[in-house]
């Protein structure tokens, strides 16, 4: 059984430095910075869109999410919800209606789909609040921080956890999050994220989760196995006694995360679990990996983790750590493309990426970061004989001229427009007639372009192979190279150019095509 444990909070375990733009919070200017860039287990199943398409309301209380919500056409009517301010008990009441089911003191997002709920402004803060995800599908939280839920003491909210999910629940990514307690058990609080009763395809990427006992559980007890598919990416778990998280059953993939402070112990596998444990960077913890509190083992396979100052207990009875040696005994195939960071520089990139007012910094899979569009699901590796693979180091600088100017192409599909790709929204997009194609931005007179940004919509992330850039004056390859993002060439005047996709693994969707002058 699970001992009790006090309360640890360390001053000196404090969050490492921020970004270069610390101390200016995130806001989100549309709804395309709320849908792209999902990762992990959430791109399967049919993918993670949130209210990508739907309508964009503001909130500045619980009350007014819930009538979002409820005002709806139908409870699958998507919608993004971007929220600013403090949302706690004394704003947050229930409202009724035909397209939601909500309750007092906690935002309940129950039998719903197609939401996205995403921070703005100088940011959006739960506080004492939690966030309670049940009988959904399709949810996307990113950009808010949820602080002290509390399950006994006053007041109290969601079981004491900060976002919890149960009753079959799919397809949920929460990103850019930060979910902090002001303690354990004993002083009222539970789980930071927990997953129970049949929750699959589940993402929480650069996320914070502090000063806890308890980080996350999937599965309730050794008899609730319903629950897997669950990435845990590029997070930073401090100060937390144990169940970081604990898997009951199930697949878990766990990459690129920063643990540090780890009082009692980390992953928890049991009851055949199966964890992929890569590249994770753990320091100055306690039996990191294992099977804790049960004899009922779980496994895992890991490969690039560094263990920094690790002690491992000795094994026995419902006590099995991984280490002091740690080995695989499992294997686990996952499913989706994602860029991995080495070891070494976890500690740096969770730091500058990792929580809310983050900007929606990712990594960029080579020990730096990038800005949340394109996808940082990419694997493609510059080819000798091509132009390199595009780069996405930052947003773009300057005026986008595909703003105002006009597009065409060579096909499209039913329910697509060569518009799409210029209109400043990553909900609508271009797609060809097949699987290749061409689509071109124009202009009444000559314009000097150097640069190119190709953004994919969300669900076909990965999907562009290789491409050629065109000076569709003269029929010149300005450029040539696979994957979708920032393409830069020598500075060219012309009154069309074209980006030709010669190939692709699935129809590709093209939601903009920027352009930028020399």
């Amino acid at each position: 059984m699970r001992r009790p444990v006090a309360s640890r909070l360390y001053a000196a375990l404090a969050t490492t430095a921020v970004v270069a733009a610390a101390g200016v919070a995130l806001s989100v200017p549309s709804a395309s910075a709320a849908t792209g860039g999902v990762t992990g287990y959430a791109t399967q199943n049919g993918g993670t869109t949130g209210g990508a398409g739907g309508q964009t309301v503001r909130a500045t209380t619980g009350t007014a999410i819930h009538a979002a919500l409820c005002n709806r056409a139908s409870s699958s009517t998507p919608i993004i919800i971007e929220v600013s301010g403090t949302i706690n008990h004394g704003n947050t009441s229930k409202v009724s209606g035909p397209s939601c089911n909500t309750a007092d003191g906690l935002i309940e997002l129950k039998q719903i789909s197609n939401v996205t709920i995403v921070g703005v402004g100088g940011g959006a803060v739960f506080d004492q609040l939690g966030i309670h995800i049940r009988e959904a599908r399709n949810i996307i939280i990113r950009n808010v921080t949820v602080r002290n839920v509390k399950k006994s003491g006053s007041p109290t909210s969601n079981g004491g956890d900060a976002i919890g999910m149960e009753s079959d629940v799919r397809n949920v990514w929460v990103d850019h999050v930060t979910l902090e307690a002001s303690g354990g058990e004993a002083e009222g609080f539970d789980g930071l994220f927990d997953m129970k009763d049949n929750v699959q395809y589940v993402t929480l990427s650069y996320s914070i989760l502090r000063n806890s006992g308890r980080g996350g559980l999937v599965g309730s007890s050794e008899s609730d196995l319903s629950n897997g598919y669950i990435t845990y990416n590029n997070n930073l778990y401090q100060n937390i006694d144990s169940r970081t998280p604990l898997l009951r059953g199930g697949i878990a993939h766990i990459y690129n995360n920063h643990y540090v402070g780890l009082v009692e112990s980390g992953i928890n596998s049991r009851a055949g679990a199966r964890a992929k444990v890569d590249n994770n960077y753990f320091r100055s913890s306690k039996d990191v990996l294992g099977t804790f509190y049960t004899n009922e083992r779980g496994y895992w396979q890991v490969s690039g983790n560094i263990f920094d100052n690790v002690t491992w207990s000795a094994p026995g009875s419902e006590n099995y750590p991984a280490g002091p040696d740690v080995q695989s005994n499992t294997t686990v195939s996952i499913p989706y493309s994602y860029r991995l960071d080495g070891a070494g520089c976890v500690p740096s990139i969770v730091s500058q990426t990792a929580g809310a007012n983050k900007g929606l910094l990712v990594s960029d899979g080579n020990c730096g970061t990038q800005s949340p569009t394109p996808s940082p699901t990419r694997t493609n590796s510059p080819s000798p004989s091509t132009s390199p693979t595009p780069s996405a180091t930052s947003s773009p600088s300057g005026t986008n001229l595909s703003i105002g100017a006009g597009s065409d192409g060579s096909s499209k599909a039913d329910g697509t427009s060569y518009g799409n790709v210029r209109d400043g929204n990553m909900s609508t997009y271009w797609s060809p007639a097949g699987s290749t194609g061409d689509i071109s931005i124009k202009w009444s007179s000559a314009k000097s372009i150097s640069r190119i940004v190709i953004r994919e919509a969300s669900g076909a992330v990965g999907y562009i192979g290789s491409w050629q850039v065109i000076n569709a004056d003269t029929g010149a390859v300005l450029r040539s190279g696979s994957g979708a993002g920032t393409i830069t060439f020598t500075a060219t005047s012309m009154t069309k150019v074209t980006f030709r996709i010669t190939s692709s693994t699935g129809t590709p969707r093209v939601a903009e095509f920027e352009t930028y002058a020399a």
